[in-house]
C-alpha cells in the first residue's frame, strides 16, 4: 500500500488513503467519495475533471506527462499550473508513497 493525501481547494478538508499499487489516484478518490474529483469520463483521459495539483517537491515521483494528458490539461476549468496533473493518469507505485494532491476549486 502507498498513502496519498487529498486536500480540498480551500485546505479545510484533508483525507489520507492507503492505495493499492496499480490503482489510480482518481479511482481511489472515487471509491472513497473524495469531493473535488468528478471523473466524468471514468479515467479515460478525455475530460480533465480529475485535475489535481501535486505538491511541487513530489513531482519527481511521478511519470512524465503523456501527449493525451498534455492535451487535456490545456482545457482545465481551473487554471493549469506547473504542478497540474490528471489523477486518472497517476497509477500508484510504492515510490509514490506520501504523495499529496490538492483539488482545484472547479472541475466543471
Amino acid at each position: 500500500m502507498a498513502r496519498v493525501t487529498y486536500i480540498s481547494h480551500d485546505g479545510k478538508q484533508k483525507k489520507t488513503l492507503d492505495i493499492t499499487p496499480g490503482t489510480t489516484i482518481m479511482q481511489a478518490a472515487m471509491l472513497d467519495g473524495i469531493d473535488g474529483i468528478v471523473a466524468e469520463c471514468g479515467g479515460s483521459c478525455m475530460c480533465a475533471t480529475c485535475h489535481v495539483y501535486v505538491q511541487e517537491d513530489q513531482l519527481a515521483k511521478l511519470p512524465p506527462i503523456g501527449p493525451d494528458e498534455e492535451a487535456m490539461l490545456e482545457g482545465t476549468v481551473s487554471p493549469r499550473q506547473p504542478n497540474s496533473r490528471l489523477s486518472c493518469q497517476l497509477t500508484m507505485t510504492p515510490e509514490m508513497d506520501g504523495l499529496v494532491v490538492t483539488m482545484p476549486e472547479y472541475q466543471t
